[in-house]
């Protein structure tokens, strides 16, 4: 059996729930050339429940603030590894 990574998502209130496959989403994102807005987003959280995430219907907007700001974060890490 594989094995699946996992991270915590911190919110604006400091609450924090653990995702599972996040790294490999945004990697998969990056690779395909998604830029980080509202479709990319929604796309994030469409992946994550694919992987068994459960996303409560009243908080995609919270989850999709924060996970935006985390591709937005994976982008820049990875344009600082290419310079």
């Amino acid at each position: 059996m594989p094995t699946v990574s996992w991270r915590m998502l911190r919110f604006p209130d400091q609450t924090q729930v653990r995702v599972n496959c996040l790294n490999e989403i945004l990697a998969e994102l990056y690779s395909e050339g998604r830029q980080p807005n509202n479709e990319t987003a929604e796309e994030i959280l469409e992946r994550l429940e694919k992987h068994n995430n459960y996303i409560p219907p009243s908080a995609r907007r919270e989850y999709k603030s924060v996970l935006l700001k985390e591709y937005r974060d994976y982008i820049a890490g990875r344009k600082d590894k290419t310079t």
